[in-house]
């Protein structure tokens, strides 16, 4: 959701007023102008004050109405002269020191200045919308490609495992039926690619799932229980407080299965893989833990990158996807996964969420 928020607020133009109210705003100004250099020639006394406050609010306007260029100069030289002329009359007459000629070029050059400084602030923001709206563009394309590539690759999948796995019970030739399961095992690895790329889209689109409270101790317990029933391991289930966390259980479940399914590519049968559930005050964590050869320190900073791969000792070749998807998945709860192994003491990932706060009795 933070990051829809982000591309729309980068999408937005720079405000400017426009239309009706840009006229508005440019007839009042004149109005004002030509007020001030009323007053600068029927109180002659006291003229350095409406020339002050004219430059002044000619400033002001600017930074509501950045005018072209040419209708600027125009107006700036057209101001210049005018209260120029008046300003050395004044002198003239004894009426306002030499000292104060010099504002005669001053003014118009600061003024000069802040348009040049405006100008240069509006053509950055320009280049940054028009950055934002490229890579807009550009994230969108592929989040197309991600989605419409997903559907495509599921139906001819399902249709080819299908009618392999009804060849599979009539070939009666060993090698043969080696091959299909090879074929087969290679359209599973197809289907869960498909699979992660629709779910990676839906992530990127910035849409938040939705939320409802789950319990922490029981979450974890029902992980147990459905991983306990497949790959042989030593599996070790802990989580002695029943904290809270506000998340879709789907995806949740989505994330931490990730994280589960690394541990199993990376560990021997019998191999250890612990998954604990913590509380503090603030956040609940998920650490997932096994006792395989842990992570190299220079892939710490690539666990995450999408179709990036460490090849398990035994076992087959992920997706590249999953740690992603355990990630964004996080991140879409206000929540952050870590890798924290290395290559002595097993490889460790840890799924941090906000505590919900406890239910008002």
């Amino acid at each position: 959701m933070r990051a829809a928020e982000a591309r729309e607020r980068l999408s937005k133009p720079t405000f400017r007023l426009r239309g009706k109210a840009g006229r508005l705003i440019d007839l009042g100004l004149i109005l004002f102008c030509l007020s001030m250099l009323t007053l600068m020639q029927t109180h002659e006394e006291w003229a350095t004050i409406p020339y002050h406050v004219m430059f002044l609010m000619i400033a002001l306007a600017y930074g509501f109405r950045i005018w072209p260029i040419l209708p600027t100069l125009v107006v700036l030289l057209t101001v210049a002269v005018v209260t120029g002329f008046l300003m050395y009359a004044h002198y003239q007459r004894g009426l306002i020191d030499w000292p104060e000629l010099s504002e005669i070029l001053l003014m118009p050059g600061l003024l000069i200045a802040m348009v040049w400084h405006a100008r240069r602030r509006k053509a950055a923001q320009d280049a940054l919308q028009e950055m934002a709206d490229s890579q807009r563009e550009i994230f969108d394309r592929e989040r197309s490609f991600f989605r419409n590539t997903s559907h495509a690759i599921r139906t001819p999948v399902t249709i080819a495992r299908g009618h392999l796995e009804l060849a599979v019970r009539m070939i009666e030739v060993t090698q043969a039926r080696g091959d299909v399961h090879v074929a087969l095992r290679q359209l599973e690895r197809m289907s869960v690619l498909s699979n992660r790329l629709l779910a990676l889209a839906q992530l990127d689109s910035g849409e938040t799932p939705p939320s409802e409270r789950i319990g922490l101790r029981s979450f974890v317990l029902e992980l147990g229980r459905n991983w306990k029933a497949g790959p042989r391991r030593d599996w070790v289930f802990e989580c002695p407080d029943d904290a809270v966390v506000l998340a879709d259980p789907a995806w949740l479940g989505l994330a931490v299965d990730a994280l589960i399914e690394n541990a199993v590519h990376f560990t021997d049968e019998d191999g250890r893989i612990e998954i604990k559930g913590r509380a503090s005050a603030t956040r609940c964590t998920i650490r997932v833990s096994d006792d395989g050869p842990g992570i190299a320190v220079e892939d710490l900073d690539h666990v995450f990158e999408r179709f990036w791969h460490r090849r398990p000792p035994n076992g087959p070749m992920g997706s590249g996807l999953g740690l992603a998807i355990a990630r964004a998945t996080a991140r879409s709860s206000g929540g952050e996964v870590h890798a924290l192994g290395n290559e002595s003491s097993g490889a460790a990932f840890e799924l941090a969420l906000p505590r919900c706060p406890a239910r008002p009795v």
